[in-house]
């Protein structure tokens, strides 16, 4: 094809103009200084890296022993960390600190104001910063946070520690996301992001063996229980906090599992992989400008996709900050709704992994985020209809494990295909963060759609619940009929009339790049 490139010659563009005629060793040096972020690039071209024996499947599964483990460790804890006060609210944090029902549901709203303000300056600051400094670091802090909270004597006392959680935990999800699109091509991204995201249902599971058991120790050193289930949790997280720092690695270009052959495919790849469709190779932009930063919170897809995020992250975290209590109210004991939230959160872990693998196998992703927000929408519909009619708990629970079964694999899918249209990383930085950020809003409100007064039937919140399912149902459909409109409009440009650095400045609404449409 005309328009490809042999991947070892050099690139056109800013690379192109630093190299000298005579491409001897101290020029190259001079090149590689003055355009750093494209070293490896550089490198692949100038110093002889062969990469026709990369082992494609071999470096993958490197890349995912080495990178994956510990991001979804991280995320366990993060998760563990920021859903344990609906566990230990049935061990009587409300009673002990004499808070009311609308008290308790403001310290769950004010955590998600912080986490969103947070999460775009930190993820600029990711890259600036590295994964290995960055994600270990809040980490540190938000353990620290959550042991304070074990100590707090009043309702004022939780209100500022949750806030002060959603400051330290905001860069967490939205930086190990934008991560994973620094490794991993369009068509392998949800399958990691799956596997990580997949840690959120064993930390439900996990915070309901773990809370049952932290509660036995009521009564040791003078504290509750539910005080224990703070400060337990939030020491282990900075113990694994420590670890992460020796642990977790940067970027491809500086990773030492992979050997040099092996980095510079892997750059490679990731450089070109938007425009690779349309048949005219533009590699993505990777410096830092704040035009890029304002084109993402100017992009229309971004705002129409919030409410596909809504309508799944609604129904998450509706249903892990009162899980519990819905399984208590419906006349089960406080240690039996704890363990009865295991099996819901295993069995959504597993389907996540498996719908992202057929998802990222076949290529296709509204299909998956749809039929999945359709059986979210439908537990909900069983959830109403079994609560109206009173005296069904086991019919409740069963629609309550159909809406989470749905949740899990909807969510890695709904990130995923944000970001594989999100193109220059810096852009895509931003515009993760924001969809992201502002999608996690939907925590304060699903803060409150359970409200104390409408137990146990709890109908407004289910209710409210699907009704953002069905918004996010029609915003799936939007988004699959423009992207498809956009790629037929690009696919009539004919090659070579788009100008390599002007494509490269444009990212995503260059006419060589493609939408994933599907």
């Amino acid at each position: 094809m005309s328009g490809m490139r042999n991947p070892l010659k050099p690139r056109q563009g800013v690379a192109r103009e630093h190299l000298s005629a005579k491409h001897d060793d101290e020029s190259v040096e001079k090149a590689l200084s003055a355009v750093p972020v494209e070293r490896a690039v550089v490198e692949s071209a100038y110093l002889g890296t062969d990469t026709s024996g990369v082992d494609p499947k071999r470096v993958l599964l490197k890349m995912d022993l080495h990178l994956i483990p510990m991001l979804a460790l991280l995320y366990l804890l993060s998760f563990l960390d920021r859903g344990n006060i609906g566990n230990a609210k049935i061990e009587g944090l409300v009673e002990s600190l004499n808070m009311t029902g609308p008290q308790y549901n403001w310290t769950l709203t004010v955590f998600f104001f912080t986490y969103c303000v947070f999460e775009v300056p930190s993820n600029l600051l990711l890259k600036r910063l590295r994964p290995s400094i960055w994600l270990p670091s809040i980490m540190v802090a938000w353990g620290t946070v959550m042991t304070l909270m074990g100590i707090v004597q009043d309702f004022k006392g939780l209100l500022i520690a949750r806030l002060f959680l959603g400051v330290t935990e905001a860069g967490l999800y939205p930086g190990v996301a934008y991560y994973i699109t620094m490794w991993y091509c369009r068509t392998e991204a949800q399958f990691r992001q799956a596997m990580f995201f997949s840690a959120a249902s064993v930390a439900g599971a996990f915070s309901g063996l773990l809370a049952y058991g932290i509660a036995k120790m009521d009564g040791v050193g003078g504290y509750e229980g539910w005080r224990w289930i703070f400060i337990l949790e939030g020491i282990l997280t900075v113990l694994v906090a420590c670890s992460a720092y020796f642990t977790i690695y940067d970027f491809p270009e500086t990773a030492k599992f992979l050997t040099e052959p092996e980095r510079a495919w892997v750059i490679h790849r990731l450089r070109y992989q938007g425009s690779k469709e349309s048949g005219q190779m533009v590699a993505e932009s990777e410096y830092f400008k704040w035009r890029y930063v304002r084109e993402a919170f100017t992009d229309w897809q971004i705002y129409l996709a919030l409410w596909m995020y809504w309508g799944i992250v609604c129904p998450l975290y509706g249903t892990s900050l009162f899980l519990p209590s819905i399984i208590r109210e419906l006349g089960y004991t406080s240690s039996t709704a704890q363990l009865l939230t295991v099996p819901i959160y295993i069995t959504a872990a597993v389907l996540a992994v498996a719908v992202a693998w057929f998802s990222d196998r076949s290529g296709q992703r509204s299909p998956y985020i749809f039929a999945c927000m359709c059986a979210i929408g439908i537990g909900f519909v069983i959830c109403i209809a079994a609560s109206a009619r009173g005296g069904a708990p086991g019919v409740v629970y069963a629609g309550i494990f159909i809406a989470v079964c749905g949740i899990y694999p909807a969510f890695p899918g709904n990130v995923t295909w944000i970001s594989n249209n999100l193109a220059g990383s810096y852009k895509r930085s931003a515009g993760m963060a924001i969809h992201i950020g502002v999608g996690n809003l939907a925590g304060a409100m699903a803060s409150n759609f359970y409200r104390t007064t409408d137990a146990p039937k709890y109908l407004l919140g289910h209710a409210l619940e699907l009704a953002f399912v069905a918004v996010g149902l029609c915003a799936v459909v939007g988004l699959r009929w423009n992207y498809r409109r956009i790629n037929r409009a690009r696919d009539r440009v004919p090659l070579g009339e788009c100008d390599e650095m002007e494509s490269t400045e444009k990212g995503d609404r260059a006419g060589t790049f493609r939408l994933d449409d599907v």
